[in-house]
């Protein structure tokens, strides 16, 4: 009898910067994207839309409030190839699209709620036919070289203006594409982000360790948590995403499931006690209508 192998789930996670709204890319199989909306004060999530093709989850932003989502898509078929849209968590629907074509750049990050940096080339600006944009709503280029890049300059421009700071740019090694890793990254690529409230005296790591596992996910992440002040580290293991949450405890994703570490005073739990939020392996995908309240930008923030 054989047995059905399951999809490996990857998650990845944006906080929004002023409120505690959150969104979460549930991922798998590698061709079908979940997207959830997370409350981080009470920790409910509401599922919403999936898409079928492929969202760039680290080309995305929250609005600071949390009520848009920029995202950048791709299904490599007509009528567009790849874009960038805006939506309204926990929906996909667009309330505002532009068509790019290829998978450089893509995507954007908001300079606040009423203007948007697109990274996108000078021809690729022009919004979708059917789609306007509100009058207080302003676009502009992502910079000099606007449209292209991967994944950064999106993901280490929004790191960095989140409180990220980069320590290591790691070792890039080339192997074979049938390795275990096709990019092995030797030292790794290393991120650091010190805790707020409660958490202030602990600093988050982030090593990027390759790209492109076989069998696995696009990076090859582990998160640690270590103590300033005695240097003790937490290592949390091989994980796809993790952050300080606004009231200080530490968020994290692995295997499927999103978790929450508080404190006991002033120290963080040992890693056992942590609480699963909620577990995403077994999810299928549903066809879902957006509300008419999702298809329109909404009025002025």
């Amino acid at each position: 009898m054989e047995i059905e192998k399951k999809p490996k789930v990857g998650i990845y996670a944006i906080l929004a910067r002023d409120s505690r709204i959150g969104v979460v890319f549930r991922r798998g199989p590698s061709k079908r994207v979940l997207l959830l909306l997370w409350h981080t004060d009470t920790d409910e999530f509401i599922e919403g839309q999936w898409f079928k093709g492929r969202i760039y989850e680290r080309r995305c932003d929250l609005s600071p409030s949390g009520k848009r989502l920029i995202y950048f898509a791709a299904k490599y078929k007509g009528p567009y190839l790849t874009w960038t849209a805006v939506s309204k968590p926990p929906y996909l629907t667009a309330v505002a699209m532009w068509p790019k074509g290829d998978g450089w750049g893509g995507g954007g990050l908001f300079t606040d709620e009423k203007e948007i940096s697109l990274n996108h080339r000078p021809a690729e600006m022009k919004m979708a036919e059917g789609f306007h944009l509100p009058k207080f709503v302003a676009i502009k280029p992502f910079g000099e070289y606007s449209g292209w890049g991967e994944d950064n300059p999106i993901l280490s421009t929004r790191l960095i203006r989140d409180g990220w700071r980069f320590i290591e740019s790691g070792e890039v090694v080339y192997q074979s594409r049938k390795a275990a890793v096709w990019v092995r990254i030797d030292p790794p690529e290393t991120w650091a982000k010190t805790g707020t409230k409660k958490s202030n005296s602990y600093e988050l790591r982030q090593e990027i360790k390759g790209i492109k596992e076989r069998n696995g996910s696009w990076y090859a992440i582990d998160h640690s948590v270590i103590n300033i002040k005695s240097g003790e580290k937490i290592s949390l293991g091989k994980t796809d995403w993790a952050d300080w949450c606004h009231s200080g405890d530490l968020l994290f994703a692995k295997g499927g499931k999103v978790w929450r570490l508080g404190f006991d005073r002033d120290l963080l739990q040992p890693l056992e006690q942590a609480k699963m939020l909620i577990d995403l392996q077994d999810r299928v995908f549903t066809s879902i209508v957006a509300p008419e309240s999702a298809r329109r930008w909404g009025i002025k923030p």
